[in-house]
């Protein structure tokens, strides 16, 4: 089913929305939250509280692109639970290595507690992807937006491992040097 119609059945409150999308989108969901969270039983109750937070999103938004609306939801419920984990004892996983990886070139902005700050960094890494290469940005994003691993990364893109760690690498410091020239105070 296209997105669009799948929409209209959350603004008519039909309760098919919600199966149709869980058929559809629900591994999506899933693999973001695992890839966050890196637990089966955490990534199927985030999946689970995706189509709540769906239903009571749709309407008033209206997505245009279903699937990103999605995994927006997946992945800040999963961020979400994550940071709950970690506050209870420090927990791994791939979100907690590419919190790690990006802190060294946004020097810990990304954790900042104030919204304006957060949104303005966002805006800024937004504005540097849209000028790199296809290639980097996709890694970059795949890496640091979906929280993928190097070894899914590499399978994804037909490279090797080693490609991808310094692809990033590479990014990142060409971020940090972004940001520096922006007045972004990195350290």
């Amino acid at each position: 089913m296209e997105d669009a119609a799948l929409v209209t059945l959350f603004f008519e409150r039909n309760e098919e929305a919600l199966v149709l999308a869980e058929k559809q989108y629900g591994a999506y969901c899933f693999t973001i939250a695992k890839n966050i969270l890196n637990s089966d039983p955490d990534a199927e109750e985030c999946v689970n509280d995706v189509w709540l937070r769906a239903w009571n999103a749709i309407p008033p938004a209206r997505p245009a692109v279903l699937s990103s609306f999605l995994g927006k939801i997946a992945r800040n419920l999963a961020i979400d639970r994550c940071r709950k984990k970690q506050a209870e004892k420090r927990a791994g996983g791939e979100y907690a290595l590419s919190l790690e990886e990006l802190n060294e070139c946004t020097g810990g902005i990304g954790m900042a507690t104030e919204d304006a700050e957060r949104m303005e960094l966002g805006a800024k890494i937004s504005a540097f992807l849209r000028g790199e290469p296809t290639e980097a940005r996709k890694i970059f994003v795949c890496r640091y937006f979906y929280c993928d691993s190097v070894k899914d990364i590499a399978a994804r893109f037909g490279i090797s491992e080693a490609k991808v760690k310094s692809a990033l690498f590479r990014t990142r410091g060409r971020l940090k040097t972004y940001l520096e020239k922006e007045g972004i105070p990195v350290s």
